[in-house]
């Protein structure tokens, strides 16, 4: 073929895949910044940055994608296709385990959990941020531990033919029993949201594809493939046994990490033993306090005036500042952590107009370094698994080896660019617009900077009265453009000796007090939107509608089940947004439609059944994980919650309710169908 040609063909097929990717992202992108402009009032900060993060995940999920169907996914279902052949069920079960384990590393929503912990505090919850902060490794291993058994039952099952249910009616009950046994314990509680979340976040691009590829090896050659809706199921076992794992994880930690205490007692010289065993150093513990905690905390820590106020005016020592407050500049921690003693105390300079921070695109090299590292050893050791199997094991060479190894290539450039979109764009988009939603539905205004004038004259204050002999006082500040602003004057901001005045910049509530049930419908609203939009565009989601509409010859159409999916992911985030909104208790939000779940599961068809619990599965995918998960947590730090994990676990359970009441109706129309045929015969 001529070289042109070559390249047209070529470059027609890119601009295919990347058109797929760019309408997967279009509605979500726009809807969360049509939102934020339009309801929030503010643009979104460092949107230069957000969208450049936001590019690398279009062009890095084209290549991720491409990848896997050109190199990890024939390899897998070679090894599903001659391994049953050569070895026995043993065999391929402890494949099964290894590859479980191996695809969770290369799994990009993954890198999500790797930012996930910066909002937890050790003294409200310190098994979370044991493991979060100091065993994020063996976090990994339990969910990986969790796949890999996952898919080993997986391959016992399409080994054998056995149907999905049983698994079902074991599982789920064992995950319920021990989420109420974690519910009992003041530490195990705080961990239950992110156990049920790490099971939504291993059904992604990398997992979901080579088990189904694996699974379908293995029925071709135990001849079981006949069966219209057998190859479902096994993405619902993924998403299980993840859950247990990082219980069981949680259990095993408890014993030896501290419980719950206040602020106050966390860093006193009583608790510091404890305090060490979860800060590791004096240095660490001390940077806690100045980035995670307040300033009674700090007080705590010293716990002599003299020696707290010398630590706050070595912040102008740069050494001294990164050790004590890491990579926040002074001014973002003088805005949102410091009090105003300490703000008197601590040399700086002062925000002006709300705005600080580097460029928006500093640090990328490094991040690209970071995230480059961390693709090499997570897609490489997966592929030579596989490799080794093959050639060494079962000696099958792959038929077209070259496309395997372009495969694997993309797939490296792949997860390099969408992990580093998710750091710097999807993460801080869903994090901004988490951290702005209390203003719509609470009656609070938000700190967006801090001004010092310097000197100020108190003459400039103008009083005015009203009609009852009440007097407000104000007076006018240039903004950015150079406009007179009318802001009202604090006495308590004014510093008479000094002749300096701090203005608070600050967000309005977007409703008064009078209006917030409908800033409550209003963020409701935004949820269901944001979960609804972002589903219809998953492409998994297209594709499992048109299988289950092609399996099922016409019976179950591939727009209901597209739509019934949906309108359960929407509904999810409305619970989980008001289960943040409310703080209810996580056991309350887990055990009621799990336990629905399972009655709907028991009426259900056993087709059907497979095809609803993986429905709840492909909607997690690596663009919505790192979106709602940011958010989620983003909410729950604004409103002084412990943690904001749980909400895409209710993403999960609530499309399977939906999906399985879509097929309840199918049937009971099918059957008013053959009994009015049968009544006119």
């Amino acid at each position: 073929m001529p070289l042109r040609t070559t390249l047209i063909m070529a470059w027609n097929y890119a601009v295919l895949r990347i058109g797929e990717q760019i309408k997967s992202l279009a509605f979500i992108i726009l809807y969360l910044t049509g939102f934020q402009i339009i309801v929030l009032g503010s643009p979104p900060t460092n949107s230069l940055k957000i969208a450049f993060g936001v590019s690398l995940v279009i062009f890095g999920l084209a290549f991720f994608l491409e990848g896997i169907f050109l190199g990890l996914m024939p390899l897998g279902e070679k090894v599903g296709l001659y391994l049953p052949q050569r070895t026995g069920i043993i065999v391929i079960v402890l494949f099964g385990l290894f590859m479980g384990l191996g695809a969770t590393f290369a799994e990009p929503a993954i890198a999500s959990l790797r930012f996930a912990g910066s909002g937890v505090v050790p003294w409200s919850a310190p098994l979370l941020y044991r493991i979060l902060e100091n065993e994020p490794q063996m976090l990994i291993v339990s969910i990986g531990a969790g796949v890999g058994v996952a898919v080993a039952c997986g391959m016992i099952r399409f080994y054998y033919g056995i149907s999905i249910k049983p698994f079902i009616f074991t599982i789920i009950p064992v995950l319920l029993a021990a989420t109420v046994y974690c519910s009992l314990d003041k530490n195990l509680v705080k961990i239950l949201g992110l156990a049920w979340d790490s099971g939504a976040v291993t059904t992604g691009a990398v997992t979901v594809p080579l088990v189904l590829a694996l699974g379908i090896g293995v029925s071709k050659a135990m001849g079981k493939s006949e069966g219209a809706s057998g190859g479902f199921g096994v993405v619902m076992l993924a998403s299980a046994f993840p859950v247990l794992g990082v219980l069981i994880l949680g259990i095993v930690l408890n014993s030896t990490t501290p419980y719950p205490v206040t602020e106050t007692e966390f860093f006193s010289a009583a608790h510091r033993e404890k305090a060490l065993s979860l800060a590791g150093t004096e240095e660490a513990l001390l940077r806690l306090a100045y980035t995670r905690g307040t300033n009674k905390g700090r007080e705590s820590y010293f716990g002599d005036e003299n020696e707290y106020r010398r630590s706050l005016l070595t912040l102008s020592e740069p050494q001294q500042k990164e050790k004590l407050i890491g990579s926040m500049t002074l001014n973002e921690w003088l805005i949102n952590k410091a009090s105003p003693v300490e703000r008197d105390i601590a040399p700086a300079d002062y925000i002006r107009n709300g705005r600080s921070g580097k460029s928006g695109l500093s640090g990328m090299k490094n991040i690209f370094k970071s995230e480059s590292k961390i693709a090499f050893f997570a897609v490489l050791p997966l592929t030579l698994l596989l490799l080794i199997v093959l050639l060494l094991f079962l000696r099958v060479r792959p038929k077209y080896f070259d496309e395997v190894v372009l495969g694997i290539i993309f797939a490296l450039i792949g997860m390099t660019l969408l992990t580093s979109g998710i750091r710097t764009g999807l993460a801080p988009l869903g994090d901004e617009v988490g951290r702005s939603l209390p203003r719509v539905f609470k009656s609070i205004a938000r700190e967006e900077g801090r001004v010092l004038i310097e000197p100020f004259d108190e003459k400039q204050v103008i009083t005015v009265f009203s009609i009852d002999g009440d007097q407000d006082r104000f007076f006018y500040l240039k903004d950015g453009r150079g406009n007179p602003v009318h802001v009202p004057f604090i006495e308590a901001n004014y510093d008479k000796e000094k002749g300096r005045y701090e203005h608070i910049v600050k967000k309005p509530p977007l409703f008064g007090p009078e209006l917030t049930l409908l800033g409550i419908a209003l963020v409701l609203l935004f949820a269901f939107g944001l979960g609804y939009g972002s589903t219809l565009a998953e492409p998994s989601l297209t594709a499992l509608g048109s299988t289950v509409e092609e399996l099922t010859v016409g019976a179950v159409r591939k727009k209901g089940v597209i739509q019934s999916v949906s309108v359960g992911v929407g509904a999810g985030l409305v619970v989980g947004v008001i289960w943040l909104m409310y703080d209810l208790p996580t056991l309350w939000m887990i055990l009621p439609p799990y336990l629905l779940v399972l009655a709907l599961t028991y009426w259900s068809d056993e087709d059907f059944s497979g095809i609803a619990w993986d429905c709840g599965g492909v909607t997690t995918g690596s663009v919505t994980v790192p979106l709602v998960l940011a958010m989620g947590l983003s909410i729950g730090g604004e409103l002084h919650i412990a943690d904001g994990f749980g909400i895409l676990a209710m993403a999960s359970v609530y499309p399977i309710i939906t999906v399985l009441l879509y097929g309840l109706s199918v049937k009971s129309h099918q059957r008013r169908s053959i009994m009015k045929i049968s009544g006119e015969v």
